[in-house]
């Protein structure tokens, strides 16, 4: 057998690193993800491969007994198992068994009339993102016992960051641990838990049935998508043979009251109830399948006899029970298909010695194994030997058990689970796997972990609206029978059309039968101390912080995104103008390649830096003390990203500094012509009062945001468009530091003087209907950071500055502050004297135009006669760029960046630079 990575690997240059294991554990394919192309396919997941029920439940039963062992049963009694949707929702549950005394909750992305939502989070690299979740009894998540988080694989982290994160805020506890089919975080993500405990202020370890890596080649992304591109048209799906016989449906008989799975919550009570119930639905489904073991092999096999040589015409790896062609199951990998060998880093598993052997998911010690687990030596399973021609006569002969398929619904994997692990008991040759919303590639080769694909539409009304859904190596894979087991919310005209997955499945396999278990629906009894969030915004994470995401610390500000640090969006300057400028793409839609300072330039920044701190706390004190006289004694700051989060840490730092107050502070994303994050202001409204909530920006320019803020809030109630701004040179909005147009030294840089954080994208294919925008954080740029630096110096003249803002702030209050808008007069203005027609191309102010400098195509920059001690910087990045500066008179700002009007690249020079117009 080869490892069923290798497919993968060979093209894309992918390695795994690791434990021994790792090969028998972990297969390789590849998926349509802007985020990450790769898919890393357990054998011992029951998701994508089929395979035996004890194996699956044996995995999560040995890895929660391991947490018995780190806890303690007086811990263990007061623990609550957190699993994750959709594709560890049984190992969770077994992992809960495993553990024994901890009642069980999943997430899940189904939202339920009338159940109030707890919290929810984001996982970054999935397919479906917004997970919900919806205990029936609300103290389940509120005590402060540990917290068990179960995955199937433990990567970068982001996933159990958000949602430790979330919870923590919500209801700290002081303990949590992590639990992982296998630990593949790479050597840069190994010390991100231990900070984050330490920021949290609580202990988190990590339990792991084995540990290693994937190593990614440069451009693996471009190439992985590339491949989907080239083979997706290709997807194998064998080709199907007429049912036999309709589907037939058995009443299994499920016990009234018991919870299909932990969705809302599965108790130990719960357990042994089901415990009882299971043999008894496990004799109705073999009654169902034809009796005995034995006894559906015995009337299939004319029938099979007859296929097979059709079968060995069609596709000679979908031949029935041939190990060599068909997908691999646990343990059959050859020593010499391992993709590398192990690293020197040990597996990371709390409460380990460092001596001390892992303890491999389903391996025995020397006591007898209980229920579920499976000893090492029994894994390697070969199928049994089938004819690929029928014999003479088609005589029927002995044979061995028919192989049998436990189907599951993709949330719903623990019951079919259970269900399959007790027909193992009665004696059947049983598998296990699931459905699933997330699309992958199918290529019939021997070395990749997805051979077959079937693709059918969703049948259980999500509320994400219609869709695909997919059931992965199960067509052609040698199958006599399928129980296919869904809930009642999914047992839908949709599953049984012509086009369903029940017709799929007949298609392919001659028996099929279909248990419908009913979707469990909890009785709530409204209390006060949990308050339902408003529609939506508990589908959405809790706000990144760094140091996961920023350089800045983690209470200077909430990242109200998504993190798409992972997916290349950067596009060269040129490139990115012609397309805005066509109507080709929105300038959201991509990020400019970060300018990178010079020497030269970096000086000017810290000479301009000294020069203008204490201007800057002057107006950063003003505008804060105005805020809080006029606006709300207690604001919730909500910074406009990125230009506006470095002047909302500065106002949340003078309320510490001079008043001692702790504020909120947020930085969301607006997009001029799309609006403000509808999502952001969703989960706003949900964790605060919309009426004590400040937008803050930097400065305004011609108040073109200004205007797209006022629109976009309309249709949110309570919250108030009025921006603050350090500097409103402009005459735009009424709360303002200065109406001066001096330099601010954060207008310099880009991502290194905010955090690390790039400019917003807004893009269809990454940011969904219930996602946040998105941004990168540039962890490569931390030794150009000057992010908290900047604050720093600014932060350190407060006090010589405290006089000057009171005299400004009692002045500024008694003072007519009615925005004129003469900016927008004077764009307007110089539009038309340039001959450009267009006002967005007009960027007036220090800070606007040094963005078109630093992202734009410039075509020429306006100096105002006068104020060249504020313009340094853009002499030099003109001068860089090879662009002409005019001074001008009678400019109401300091200067006035004009981009490339109609620009394509034929515009620029043979050197790269703009064009200087004649």
């Amino acid at each position: 057998m080869v490892w069923t990575g290798t497919w993968v690997a060979e093209r894309l240059g992918v390695e795994l690193i690791g434990d021994e294991e790792l090969p028998a554990l972990l297969g390789l394919a590849l998926r349509r993800n802007p985020k990450r192309a790769h898919l890393l396919v357990s054998s011992v997941l029951g998701k994508h491969v089929p395979q035996r029920p004890a194996v699956v439940y044996g995995s999560g039963l040995a890895l929660g007994r391991r947490v018995r062992e780190l806890l303690g049963d007086e811990e263990a009694a007061r623990s609550v198992v957190l699993g994750y949707a959709e594709t560890a929702t049984a190992l969770g549950h077994a992992v809960a068994d495993g553990l024994g005394l901890a009642p069980y909750l999943h997430s899940t992305r189904r939202p339920v009339a009338g159940v109030a939502r707890a919290g929810g989070f984001e996982e970054s690299h999935s397919h479906a993102t917004s997970h919900l979740l919806l205990p029936e009894d609300p103290k389940l998540l509120a005590g402060d016992g540990p917290l068990v988080l179960v995955d199937d694989e433990f990567s970068t982290g982001n996933t159990v960051l958000n949602t430790i994160r979330a919870l923590h805020e919500r209801y700290p506890r002081d303990r949590y641990v992590v639990v992982a089919l296998v630990d593949m975080r790479s050597a840069a993500d190994l010390g991100r838990l231990d900070a984050f405990a330490t920021e949290i202020g609580a202990r988190v370890d990590l339990i792991a049935g084995a540990a290693g890596t994937v190593r990614l080649p440069d451009g693996v992304l471009e190439k992985g998508q590339a491949l989907v591109a080239e083979h997706e048209r290709a997807t194998p799906v064998p080709h199907p043979r007429a049912p036999r016989e309709a589907p037939v449906r058995v009443e299994l008989g499920w016990p009234a009251e018991l919870p299909d799975g932990g969705r809302h919550g599965f108790t130990p009570d719960h357990r042994d109830h089901l415990e009882e119930a299971l043999p008894g639905m496990a004799g109705r489904l073999a009654e169902a399948l034809g009796g005995r073991p034995d006894a559906l092999g015995q009337a299939e096999e004319t029938a099979a006899a007859r296929d097979g040589a059709e079968q060995a015409e069609q596709r000679p790896a979908e031949r029935a029970g041939q190990a060599s062609d068909r997908p691999a199951e646990l343990g059959e990998v050859q020593q010499a298909g391992k993709p590398g060998q192990a690293s020197d880093r040990p597996a990371e598993r709390a409460g380990q010695a460092s001596d001390r052997p892992a303890e491999r998911a389903g391996q025995a010690s020397d006591r007898p194994a209980e229920r579920g687990e499976v000893q090492q030596a029994e894994l390697p399973e070969q199928a049994p030997d089938r004819p690929t021609t029928p014999p003479a006569g088609l005589r029927p002969r002995p044979r061995p058990r028919p192989r049998i398929l436990v189907l599951g619904f993709e949330e719903l994997m623990y019951a079919p689970l259970r269900l399959g692990t007790a027909l193992e008991d009665a004696g059947h040759d049983v598998r296990y796997s699931t459905t699933t919303r997330s699309p992958v590639l199918a290529v019939d080769d021997p070395g990749y972990a997805i051979r077959t694909r079937l693709v059918f539409p969703a049948h259980d009304d999500p509320a994400d609206g219609p869709g695909e859904r997919y059931a992965y190596n199960v067509a052609g894979a040698g199958f006599d029978a399928v129980v296919l087991v869904v809930d009642s919310a999914a047992d839908t005209p949709a599953l049984h059309a012509q086009d369903g997955l029940l017709a799929q499945l007949a298609a392919h396999i001659p028996r099929v039968v279909l248990a419908v278990i009913p979707s469990y629906t909890p009785t709530v009894t409204p209390t006060d101390s949990v308050t339902e969030a408003p529609e939506r915004s508990s589908m959405l994470p809790e706000p990144l912080r760094g140091p996961a995401f920023s350089s800045y610390a983690p209470e200077e500000v909430g990242w109200l995104l998504q993190d798409l640090s992972d997916v290349e969006l950067e596009a060269p300057t040129e490139e990115r103008e012609e397309a805005i400028q066509s109507g080709g793409a929105h300038y959201a839609e991509s990020l400019p390649v970060e300018y990178q300072p010079s020497e030269r330039y970096q000086e000017l920044f810290q000479a301009a830096l000294e020069s203008s701190a204490a201007r800057m706390a002057c107006a950063v004190g003003t505008v804060t003390e105005t805020v809080l006289a006029e606006r709300s004694p207690r604001p919730v700051l909500v910074s406009l990203a990125r230009a506006g989060t470095p002047v909302g840490a500065l106002m949340r730092r003078w309320a510490q500094a001079r008043h001692g107050l702790d504020l909120p502070h947020y930085a969301v994303s607006i997009v001029r012509g799309r609006g403000i994050d509808a999502n952001a202001l969703r989960w706003l409204a949900a964790h605060h009062d919309p009426a004590d909530v400040v937008f803050v920006d930097g400065w305004t320019g011609k108040g073109a945001i200004t205007r797209e803020l006022a629109e976009a809030i309309k249709e949110f109630e309570g919250f108030d468009p009025e921006i603050a701004v350090l500097a409103d040179p402009g005459s735009c909005v009424r709360t303002y530091g200065t109406r001066e147009d001096f330099l601010i030294p954060s207008a310099c840089l880009n991502s290194t003087v905010s955090g690390l954080i790039s400019r917003t994208v807004l893009r269809s294919d990454l940011v969904g209907p219930n996602d946040f925008h998105g941004a990168k954080f540039y962890r490569e740029l931390a030794e150009a950071d000057v992010s908290v630096a900047f604050l720093d110096a600014v932060a350190a003249r407060f006090d010589e500055v405290a006089a000057t803002v009171d005299a400004d702030v009692k002045e500024l209050l008694a003072a007519d502050r009615t925005p004129t808008w003469e900016g927008w007069a004077a764009v307007e203005r110089i539009s038309e004297e340039y001959g450009i027609h267009d006002v967005n191309l007009v960027k007036p102010g220090v800070g606007e135009t040094t963005r078109v400098l630093l992202r734009r195509v410039p075509w020429k920059i306006l100096a105002k006669r006068g104020a060249e001690a504020d313009l340094a910087h853009v002499r030099l990045l003109a001068e860089q760029r090879g662009v002409p500066v005019e001074v001008v008179d009678e400019l109401p700002y300091s200067c006035v960046g004009l981009i490339h009007p109609q620009y394509t690249r034929g515009a620029t020079g043979a050197d790269g630079k703009a064009v200087v117009s004649q």
